[in-house]
């Protein structure tokens, strides 16, 4: 079946997951999703889970975060 990763393209077998699919697409993006490091999103922007199972046409975006860790309390001051 065919989703849709940052726009692009991407055919998998049915029943793929979140993980997976990003994983066909690129490894290394899979890595920072599963890190923490990148959030995944629907075509409406809300964050799915890497291991939610996806329909043909299932449109993703991952974005790697810019910040990584917990707030500096601070920052603000």
């Amino acid at each position: 079946m065919r989703v849709f990763i940052n726009a692009t393209p991407v055919d998998v077998e049915a029943g793929t997951d979140v993980r997976a699919a990003i994983r066909a697409h690129d490894p290394a993006l899979e890595a920072s999703a599963a890190e923490g490091a990148a959030l995944v999103t629907d075509a409406r922007g809300i964050a799915v889970p890497l291991d939610q199972r996806l329909a043909a046409g299932s449109i993703l975006r991952v974005v790697v975060r810019a910040r990584r860790g917990e707030p500096d309390p601070d920052a603000d001051a």
